[in-house]
């Protein structure tokens, strides 16, 4: 076996920290990418979802699952370590009209007792979690008939995705533990493939949008790597740094993004 395959190689899990993204929030509401409606709707439709049945959104964020499957009708709880995010997510549901049950605790926290849930949504955070541990307690508090949802975005190596390469290379000489952390870290058959939700189904919706200098910022002080209380001092350096490497890039300011939001369904086997 290659021990540096990542396929083949479960990660150890993270060090936790549960206020990881404290004073990313307002970054993270406004230049993260939103989950397509037609991503949650395929999902929604391959999990055999229906009105009033039990979500979880574990490491919620600023709500970016949670809402869009509580206006699909579901029944969600919104679980975050941050409570600047569950505050977010209020605030979130408010605006969108929709019930969602707040919860502030993180994945080391599930308990047997919680749920049932018919589906448990993760996005982005998945990583961050000790995730055999994490499925053995999903194992626990998933319906016979539910799963577990695995949401990320990916960039694909076009030339209109430079500017993320650049942001990469920049926030990797600023935030040097981004790097070690990266690696791998989004192949989470390896994990799924020694839990009980073997039966796996990818989906994916490919955007482009158009993006300005601010907001390729922006999106990198949404990272815990280049949040701001990380960056400390260092905040104005790396954000004059990237500002001038992006105008240099494309000296009008203007860059398009093409992202694979991409959602991984995991349920048990069928027999």
């Amino acid at each position: 076996m290659n021990r540096n395959d990542p396929l083949k190689t479960p990660e150890a899990a993270p060090p936790h920290d549960p206020r990881r993204f404290r004073g990313t929030v307002a970054f993270y509401e406004r230049y993260r990418l939103a989950y397509p409606e037609r991503l949650i709707a395929r999902v929604a439709g391959l999990a055999g979802l229906r009105p009033g049945d039990a979500v979880l959104d574990l490491g919620c964020g600023s709500g970016m699952l949670a809402i869009p499957f509580a206006q699909a009708g579901m029944a969600v709880t919104a679980m975050d370590p941050e409570p600047e995010m569950l505050a977010a997510t209020e605030a979130a549901a408010a605006a969108a009209g929709v019930r969602v049950m707040l919860r502030q605790a993180s994945s080391y926290d599930l308990t047997p007792d919680m749920g049932p849930f018919r589906l448990v949504v993760i996005g982005r955070a998945f990583h961050w979690m000790d995730r055999a541990a994490t499925l053995a307690m999903l194992d626990r508090i998933v319906t016979p008939d539910g799963g577990v949802a695995l949401f990320h975005d990916a960039h694909p190596p076009v030339e209109e995705n430079a500017w993320f390469k650049l942001l990469r290379t920049i926030g990797d000489r600023h935030a040097p533990h981004a790097r070690e952390r990266r690696g791998g870290h989004r192949r989470y058959e390896p994990f799924l493939f020694a839990s009980a939700f073997t039966r796996l189904d990818g989906l994916s919706v490919t955007i482009r949008q158009n993006l300005t200098v601010d907001d390729i910022v922006g999106r990198a002080f949404s990272l815990s790597s280049c949040a701001p209380e990380k960056l400390g001092g260092g905040r104005e350096t790396f954000a004059d740094e990237l500002g001038s490497a992006l105008r240099e890039l494309s000296p009008d300011g203007k860059f398009a993004e093409v992202a694979e939001m991409v959602a991984l369904l995991a349920r048990r086997p069928q027999e």
